[in-house]
């Protein structure tokens, strides 16, 4: 799908049939599947909403119940309930298919339906499951995993149910039993199990006579295994029992086809119906953190895998809950991480509030020190600007003019990124309170960190559509015929307007002669029959001017008029563009000493220019 298009991707799949795809398409309101996701408002005949796939104010996304279609006038995505799909979850055709198959209850009959990338992923999700059972085992039931099982029941305080609930493993010390195993028993190639970051090639070869050997990537930790919200399991964090060990404490798997470090978190395949539940997301930085917080029954929690959120982790929370509690560790690292993740919290529009954990490093250690005192903790959540506004005032004299400086020059950038504006003047004069300074000053400084980030980012503007006005008339005036109750008696209407009228864009003449012709074979107008004929390269425009958002007219007579008006706006335009047009040519003949051909042109200006008063 790309960007200015509504029409379906290109089906894939050997086996796969049209029919299928059509029953699906069938069964499946699109109203009803986009309401899962996001909230529809009822606006005549469509329904409209915020459009989840590009930051906005003003509603522009629109849904056809009656031609069971999307459009976002903003960033001109759309589509069908796949492309929705495929767009949301970020999946390909095949799997947007299958998740709807299931939902719709259409059992898919093709079995060499997976091709490309579909494949790939399923490949990789499939090897995902063997390597975690495959750790699960080891840790729980070998031998070798014995040390890494008396690390986490004793001093881990983790007992075996928590380990099976979250499939918690260990991988093997030894250099390639992992991968000798998917090779050897399962018959996996190699290349795949490097593809899909359980394996490596060695920077020195070890050739085999089955070709270069491969490694396993992981070993010698504790294996927690990453599901994506859809129970997949997309990749592994892998944790050194000893904390010296070569890599650091924490190895995570490598980007992959399904995994990406900024994109998920871990638990929240767990979490995510608690997160509903409570319209609370708590936020946390490790996997132990997750585990120790689940043993208490705080079931609405997830570890970002990283320094702080990204927007595509704000965009994956935004669709659970409205609510994002931050816990991170209290050390420097996780204030510093609790700072940054600001500005993508707040690009959603998303409440925010912090923790302070002060009898602890961790939530971890401050659950196994006072499990009661931490669930107060979350109960007395603090606003996150008030949490850090206090913290830094804390480390800092504010009596001082090195203090004062120190203080505004860490909170005023954050106040400055506060979308809601009566929130951010409550912060600045809280500031200007506790700095003993005026109100004014800090708006002055303010207003020249933003000039200041403006020169300093490296900023990509959007280019602006640079459509003449005509062409924006003409889209708005199709639309109207089309959403007439009456769109026959519209379109001859228009079509007396504008009977010498030549569009600037021919798409749209192209689909008012196909209007006509429809028409003249029937009296009322039925938008899937005309559909049926109409030339598929034009199915998108009619789509896009179909779900124009037109204005609320108060009666069907001041309806018409805005289409006469229109009409009429663009016949003088094009009169006016005209006589634009025969100027020049006039003046280019007058130049040459061309006498006949100035007798013409001039012939033409005068019947135009009488033109511009009827």
């Amino acid at each position: 799908m790309q960007n200015g298009t509504i029409s379906p991707p290109r089906r894939q799949g050997a086996g796969l049939t049209m029919d299928e795809v059509a029953q699906i398409r069938e069964k499946i309101d699109i109203v009803g599947l986009i309401s899962e996701y996001i909230p529809l408002k009822k606006m005549g005949r469509n329904f409209k909403s915020v459009c989840p796939f590009h930051n906005e104010k003003t509603p522009s996304f629109v849904v056809s119940p009656e031609r069971q279609i999307w459009h976002c006038f903003g960033c001109h995505k759309g589509g069908d309930i796949f492309t929705f799909l495929m767009e949301y979850e970020k999946l390909e055709f095949v799997e947007a298919l299958r998740s709807l198959a299931k939902k719709s209850g259409v059992e898919l009959q093709s079995s060499s339906y997976q091709t490309g990338l579909s494949l790939q992923k399923e490949k990789i999700y499939t090897l995902n499951r063997m390597a975690m059972n495959f750790y699960s085992f080891i840790l729980t039931k070998h031998p070798a995993g014995s040390m890494a099982l008396s690390y986490l029941l004793k001093n881990r305080q983790i007992d075996l149910p928590l380990i099976n609930t979250f499939m918690i493993g260990f991988s093997p010390s030894q250099g390639n039993v992992l991968s000798r195993y998917l090779v050897d028993k399962k018959g996996y190639k190699k290349e795949d199990l490097v593809e899909a970051g359980l394996s490596f090639y060695p920077s020195t070869p070890l050739r085999t006579s089955s070709g270069p050997r491969v490694l396993d990537f992981f070993r010698g930790r504790v294996m927690f295994p990453l599901f994506d919200h859809r129970n997949n399991v997309v990749g592994f964090s892998g944790r050194a029992i000893d904390d010296s060990a070569d890599g650091g404490k924490y190895i995570n798997t490598r980007d992959t086809l399904v995994y990406h470090k900024g994109s998920m978190f871990f638990g929240l395949n767990m979490a995510k119906d608690e997160i509903k539940n409570q319209d609370q997301a708590i936020i946390v930085e490790g996997e132990f953190d997750v585990i120790s917080a689940f043993k208490e029954g705080i079931k609405n929690v997830v570890a970002i895998k990283g320094t702080a959120l990204t927007e595509n982790q704000a965009a994956l929370l935004s669709r659970f809950t409205q609510k994002v509690t931050l816990c991170l560790d209290q050390d420097a690292a996780g204030f510093e991480a609790t700072k940054r993740s600001l500005a993508v919290l707040e690009k959603k529009g998303l409440n925010i509030t912090a923790v302070a954990l002060n009898q602890a490093k961790d939530p971890d250690e401050y659950i196994k020190k006072d499990p009661i005192a931490f669930k107060k903790a979350l109960k007395n959540d603090v606003s996150v600007y008030g949490y850090i506004f206090e913290r830094v005032i804390s480390v800092n004299n504010k009596n001082t003019i090195e203090g004062k400086k120190k203080i505004s020059d860490e909170l005023l950038p954050l106040v400055m990124n506060i979308e809601n504006e009566i929130v951010k003047e409550h912060y600045l004069k809280k500031l200007s309170s506790d700095l003993d300074t005026s109100y004014e000053s800090l708006i002055r400084e303010m207003e020249r960190i933003e000039k200041k980030e403006i020169v300093k980012k490296d900023i990509v503007f959007a280019k602006k559509e640079n459509r003449t006005r005509r062409e924006i008339l003409e889209e708005y005036l199709l639309s109207l015929i089309i959403q007439e109750e009456n769109p026959k008696e519209a379109l001859e209407k228009t079509k007396k307007i504008l009977q010498d009228y030549t569009f600037e864009l021919p798409t749209y003449r192209k689909i008012i002669d196909n209007l006509d012709s429809y028409f003249k074979r029937s009296n009322k107008f039925d938008s899937k029959s005309f559909l049926q004929s109409l030339p598929e390269e034009l199915v998108n425009i009619f789509d896009k001017c179909f779900l124009f958002p037109l204005p609320k007219f108060a009666d069907k007579n001041i309806y018409e008029k805005e289409i006469e008006k229109k009409a009429r706006e663009l016949r003088l335009l094009f009169i006016k563009d005209k006589i634009k047009s025969i100027t020049a040519n006039l003046k280019e003949e007058e130049r040459k000493e061309n006498t006949q051909q100035m007798e013409g042109l001039q012939k033409e200006l005068s019947t135009l220019i009488s033109l511009l008063s009827q």
